[in-house]
């Protein structure tokens, strides 16, 4: 095979190895515009993971990068005069000049062609090249040659950041977070060979325009840095090599290949430097798919079977940098925490770190952290604080007004369809009661309407007539009997998402018999082929306020614990909130303020019947996940307005609000929401989304990400979920008297 690598960085030059190594035939030429020794940056960062997946590959190269290395296990974080250090991280840095020197001596010592200082734009200046290797970089000439067919997206962020080097050895992975005059600096340094660091500084762009860095020549910012950083520099100097202020751009593609060219690296994909290095994603590209050409097949298979493996692995890492580089946006938002919780927030912004990765890595940090946790759960619930043992964060009490929560686990709100005109049944007192005796602090009822017109379906649960209050305490009474839960309901209307069939039966799709009129802020059908709803007069908004305000008293005289609006999902208070669905030209349409007047309303009326003692939330969807809907700056205004009002908690989720809503899924999706309402608007969340893990619910916890954690398929599929968090945690969960024979129960999987 006849290869040509445009670009002699990390990528192609291992690439080149790799395929020479596995057939010494291949006509291998890497062309590079550019000095070797002219590289870009200082040092670049492997985990234990990514070096032994490179000694795998290639033992002779990584024995001299091995050699060429520094290594170091700990990661201290500077912080309002504290030193957060947590150790057994396993990372090793190396100087990208001495990398780029070893590659290229290898490659030739394989007979691969090195050409220097070769300029390439046009990918046809090789027409016998049996596979041109665009590993050109992120600014890639060859990839935006044949844009159209790999269709690149370029993500640019608001932070500036420039890299510089350093005489200081730091000891370990360190970060400074350091306040001046003109605002937060933030600082990545470590080392990558003897007597040598990496030393980022970061700051947000009004920060870095204060300081006057947007005229500074390479000169003055490394002065500005010195002077800035001098006690942590500590006599050292400053290094520069094209040093110049950046934004961090994220790049992606729709394909990775077309026809004989395929993109590798950072021309295919970029991810923010502080989860990892792009020589790291870019070294395990080329083992990939020097792997599947060398399988055999035909080119077209081999680049098809190299994307389909590495992209969903690149794309969770881009997801997890992209929630690390937003926690680098906004760290300002951060800084009123403990050093405690804001050094283990640091260390598990990526949510791909858990409470129980780091237990491992460092259980003498996570003991402190969740001796910290406890001791600050305790005080703020008004209860003994714990001395020994200590409970997990997922075991510690919340108070809401006079509620008082066991644990920080909640059984999400899942619609069953199973009620006869609103009326909750056994399956719903087995639903609701299982998971109560499973162990859950906070169990809430599904989506309850509070007209027979405000339902989603037939099957659906209600809160308007006499005989609700009978059945609807009938399960309360159980939980509260049963249990040490409490139980909240969730009151609603459908609006303009009613009158549909059950989700079995085809979700939100209209009923072909039997419907009844909707109503909504505006009157825009859910579907084309939806009902169209009534735009609401003051009459339907008056009459409709007063529903939910019966539904309440109805609530609390069935024994409830806890009220919750839900103002989110597209529903009719919903319907009000996004601007995609509310298009009134009166009072209760136009800005945000106007468009949560009416969803005010209502809580205010609410909020008054509802006791004094109890607390009331509010489920809102963050985000419509649609363009020119919700986004997380309108949900922190929301949040704020509730709080105002006397909202307790929000319980965040997001979307469902239009149907051809793009959501961008992945693990704990949702809680980065969350995380922003709580500490920007300053009142309790709780936090919903693909939260599955008892160590994803500590993480969150511990990090002050949420205050509570809602699970909806997890209890599901495990009604007991939280009794089995309890035994994994080694914790003890009081079983009911008539389970007492488990309390010596071992149970056996295998």
């Amino acid at each position: 095979m006849k290869v040509v690598s445009v670009g002699g960085g990390p990528a192609g030059l291992y690439f080149s190895i790799l395929m020479k190594k596995a057939d010494p035939t291949h006509d291998i030429l890497v062309v590079e515009r550019n000095r070797l020794e002219d590289t870009f940056g200082f040092g670049v960062v492997f985990s234990e993971a990514t070096q032994e997946n490179l000694q795998a590959a290639d033992p002779e190269t990584f024995a001299a990068m091995a050699k060429a290395s520094a290594h170091w296990d700990d990661i201290d974080v500077h912080y309002r005069g504290s030193v957060i250090s947590s150790t057994g991280h396993g990372f090793s840095g190396l100087s990208r000049r001495a990398l780029l020197a070893i590659l290229a001596e290898r490659a030739r010592g394989l007979g691969v062609r090195v050409e220097i200082g070769r300029e390439v734009s046009d990918p046809t200046a090789f027409p016998d090249a049996d596979l041109v290797l665009a590993a050109d970089g992120a600014n890639s000439v060859i990839r935006d040659r044949f844009a159209e067919h790999f269709r690149p997206t370029i993500d640019l962020r608001p932070n500036r950041f420039v890299w510089l080097g350093t005489t200081r050895p730091f000891p370990a992975f360190t970060f400074y977070f350091k306040h001046d005059r003109h605002g937060l600096w933030r600082v990545h340094a470590y080392q990558y060979e003897k007597g040598h660091s990496t030393f980022i500084v970061e700051a947000r762009e009004e920060t870095w325009r204060a300081a006057g860095l947007d005229r500074a020549t390479e000169e003055q910012t490394i002065a500005f840095c010195e002077a800035l950083f001098a006690d942590e520099l500590a006599g050292h100097r400053l290094e520069q090599n094209r040093s110049i202020w950046r934004q961090f751009g994220t790049v992606r593609n729709a394909r990775w290949h077309h026809g004989n060219i395929a993109l590798i690296g950072d021309s295919a994909h970029t991810a923010h430097f502080s989860v990892g290095s792009g020589t790291k994603l870019a070294m395990e590209d080329a083992i990939v798919l020097a792997r599947h050409l060398g399988a055999g097949g035909a080119l077209d298979q081999a680049l098809a079977g190299y994307e389909a493996e590495r992209r969903p692995l690149v794309e969770s890492l881009q997801r997890a940098a992209q929630v690390s580089l937003q926690w680098f946006e906004d760290t300002e938002r951060y800084m009123h925490l403990d050093p405690v919780q804001f050094g283990f927030n640091l260390l598990t912004r990526s949510l791909r770190i858990t409470h129980d990765n780091l237990k491992v890595r460092d259980p003498r940090f996570v003991a402190g952290v969740d001796r910290w946790f406890a001791k600050r759960a305790a005080a703020d619930a008004g209860v003994p604080i714990p001395d020994e043992p200590v409970p997990p964060p997922l075991f510690t009490p919340f108070r809401l007004r006079g509620l008082l929560l066991e644990n920080r686990s909640v059984v999400s709100p899942m619609c069953q369809y199973s009620a006869e005109d609103g009326t909750p049944n056994d399956w719903h007192l087995v639903h609701l009661g299982t998971r109560a005796i499973g162990g859950a602090g906070l169990v809430m009822t599904e989506m309850t309407d509070v007209s027979r017109e405000g339902r989603i379906s037939t099957g659906c649960t209600g809160m308007y007539k006499p005989e609700h209050v009978a059945a609807w305490r009938r399960i309360v009474d159980f939980v509260h009997g049963a249990s040490r839960s409490k139980i909240g309901m969730q009151l609603s209307h459908a609006g303009r998402k009613g009158s549909t069939k059950k989700l079995w039966e085809g979700d939100s799709l209209p009923l072909e018999s039997g419907g009844w009129p909707v109503l909504a802020a505006s009157a825009i059908p859910y579907f084309p082929d939806s009902p169209v709803p009534k735009e609401m007069d003051r009459r339907d908004m008056d009459q409709v306020r007063d529903q939910f305000v019966r539904a309440a008293r109805m609530t609390d005289e069935a024994g409830f614990d806890l009220l919750e609006l839900h103002c989110a999902h597209g529903y009719l208070l919903a319907s009000f909130i996004s601007p995609l669905t509310n298009r009134r030209r009166d009072e209760y349409g136009g800005s945000l303020t106007a468009r949560m007047r009416y969803p005010l309303e209502v809580f205010d009326a609410v909020r008054k019947v509802w006791p004094e003692r109890k607390p009331m939330s509010v489920r809102i969807s963050a985000v419509d996940w649609a363009p020119g809907g919700m986004e997380s700056d309108d949900a922190v205004e929301v949040a704020r307005l509730l709080k105002a009002h006397g909202c307790d908690i929000i319980d965040v989720s997001a979307g469902q609000t239009v149907p051809d809503q793009q959501p961008v899924y992945g693990r704990l999706y949702q809680t980065p929401f969350a995380d922003r309402i709580r500490h920007e608007a300053g009142l309790p969340v709780m936090t919903v989304g693909n939260i599955s893990s008892y160590t994803d619910v500590n993480t969150i916890l511990a990090a002050g990400r949420a205050d509570l954690c809602v699970l909806a398929r997890a209890h599901l599929w495990d009604p007991y979920w939280t009794r089995h968090a309890a035994r994994e945690l080694g914790w003890t969960v009081e079983w009911p008297d008539q389970y007492e024979s488990l309390d010596r129960y071992k149970p056996r999987f295998i």
